[in-house]
């Protein structure tokens, strides 16, 4: 039987279920400084997103410097999301290298390979139409992910323990927002599959 192509931007948690008690009180005002961080990132990266879509459409690749940027911010948002939502409790690193794959240290990895030459110009072209179908999808499941880390911050106040079904549901639409946001971005143009399917058999 034929394995499923893997998709090029995956996300993956290696962190126990046990943390302190008080994370899902705290953590939220402790993520502050990497939020806002996070929030001037990504503004940077959507302004290249724009830059790149005239770059793709016209010479129909994508300049390796944005690439390695967009994947920075990537690996960058979801370190501050992951803490925020205390999935994890070693604090994220202010860790700016432009790397495609995500280096030893940190318990959350998001390695991403960009496309860089042949690029499909079409859909490229017509993305903000193309992506609506799974960005609709997507917001659906974040509405069920914030209920989720509602209820898991009780379970965690109470038991000290992530309830191990709700942090992989956490973890896998954690990694359908970070492909969604790739696609966006431009720097795939595989389209995100409609699935919370973990590729690593988490």
């Amino acid at each position: 039987m034929t394995q499923p192509t893997r998709y090029p931007v995956d996300l993956q948690l290696d962190a126990p279920l046990e943390m302190a008690r008080w994370r899902p009180l705290v953590n939220w005002l402790l993520d502050l400084p990497h939020l806002v961080v996070a929030n001037a990132l990504g503004n940077v990266a959507n302004a290249l997103a724009v830059v790149s879509w005239f770059i793709i459409v016209f010479t129909g690749r994508l300049p390796d410097g944005i690439a390695r940027f967009q994947c920075m911010v990537l690996r960058y948002e979801a370190r501050a999301y992951s803490y925020l939502i205390f999935l994890r409790e070693p604090y994220p690193a202010f860790e700016f290298e432009m790397t495609t794959m995500s280096g030893g240290g940190d318990p959350l990895r998001v390695d991403t390979a960009p496309q860089l030459e042949n690029r499909n110009r079409l859909t490229v072209g017509l993305r903000l139409i193309w992506i609506i179908p799974i960005l609709i999808f997507t917001a659906l499941v974040a509405i069920a992910t914030v209920l989720a880390v509602v209820v898991a911050g009780f379970a965690v106040l109470f038991s000290g323990r992530w309830p191990q079904g709700l942090r992989r549901f956490v973890i896998n639409s954690s990694r359908l927002i970070q492909r969604v946001s790739a696609y966006s971005r431009l720097l795939v143009d595989v389209y995100p599959p409609f699935s919370l399917e973990d590729p690593a058999g988490e």
